[in-house]
């Protein structure tokens, strides 16, 4: 941080580079030198308000064929205005810039960057960039919403996944307005977990598909990030109220009995009995047809994309006993 002769902070700084109060500065990170010599480096937009405040960060493309949070991150940076915030935004909009330019999920070393958090400054290309991430982002934060979409042909119906057992965290997630809420304890080696761990709250949003823009996902998650923004006093009047939101304590995955061609016969949102029939799985002469039923009731929050299939693929993602959270 920059001081003014009376001691005020008068610019952030972000490797180097000074960001000023009262406006939004680009800033890029430099994280490695490709086979060429270039230089790649992790994009981020701070958005400095006049005025002391909270800080929050969005991320998204950690993985990095995950890309309807990119265009969920410059919807929200056009709508806010850095002359009426109070406090501080920091958008990354492309975590994993490797994954993201090759449309890959993962680092070119085959690495999970959401697995290879907190990370070092000396380990792998994972653990540096993790390391990078944390130490400039999420450590001046006291608030962080991660964008992601489903994966491997999956679509994920727009959520929020979060630590519902902390009352506050549990009032963001509802003022976020997705319709659907979930209750999830973190992964070892994740951004939530080592956020989490530094008194951080997280809220993970998950919604639509990896490598294309679903728009109903971004405008829900677009909507709901500036809600939160409203919520904890960084800005005033640009999040909108949502519908009906609805919470659910476990899930399970229901996977395929077999290898085959799968006809799914429910779609994401729809409400399931026990014992109902959620989809079909047969060769592609329809013969030696196993029908898939849901062992639980509950709420279809992800379902597969792709027909065909292997023996324990996940299909469907069942919320079990969905409860109104308001």
């Amino acid at each position: 941080m920059t001081g003014s002769e009376d001691g005020a902070v008068s610019a952030l700084s972000f490797g180097g580079t000074e960001a000023p109060l009262g406006r939004r500065t680009d800033v890029e990170l430099p994280v490695a030198r490709l086979p060429t010599g270039t230089w790649m480096s992790l994009p981020l937009a701070v958005i400095a308000g006049s005025t002391p405040g909270p800080t929050v960060w969005i991320s998204a493309a950690i993985h990095g064929d995950e890309i309807n949070g990119v265009e969920i991150c410059r919807r929200v940076l056009e709508a806010v205005d850095p002359s009426s915030m109070t406090g501080t935004l920091i958008a990354v909009p492309v975590v994993n810039v490797f994954g993201f330019v090759e449309g890959n999920r993962y680092l070119p070393d085959r690495r999970d960057l959401n697995r290879s958090f907190p990370g070092s400054r000396r380990g792998s290309l994972a653990s540096q960039l993790a390391h990078l991430l944390l130490t400039e982002v999420v450590d001046r934060c006291e608030l962080g919403i991660d964008l992601h979409t489903g994966s491997n042909h999956r679509s994920n119906l727009p959520q929020i996944r979060a630590n519902l057992d902390d009352d506050r965290t549990r009032e963001l997630a509802a003022r976020f307005g997705a319709p659907f809420v979930l209750h999830a304890q973190t992964r070892d080696g994740s951004l939530r977990a080592a956020a989490t761990k530094r008194g951080v709250r997280v809220l993970l949003y998950e919604a639509g598909e990896a490598e294309r823009f679903d728009d109903d996902a971004i405008v829900v998650g677009a909507r709901g990030v500036l809600s939160v923004l409203d919520e904890v006093g960084l800005t005033q009047g640009l999040g909108s109220s949502a519908g009906r939101v609805i919470e659910a304590r476990r899930s399970r995955w229901l996977r395929s009995p077999r290898g085959g061609i799968l006809r799914l016969g429910v779609d994401l949102g729809q409400t399931v009995e026990r014992h109902q029939t959620i989809g079909i799985v047969s060769d592609a002469l329809g013969v030696g047809e196993s029908v898939m039923r849901s062992p639980v009731p509950g709420l279809v929050i992800s379902a597969i994309r792709h027909p065909l299939v292997g023996r324990g693929d996940a299909v469907v993602h069942v919320a079990e006993d969905p409860q109104a959270l308001r």
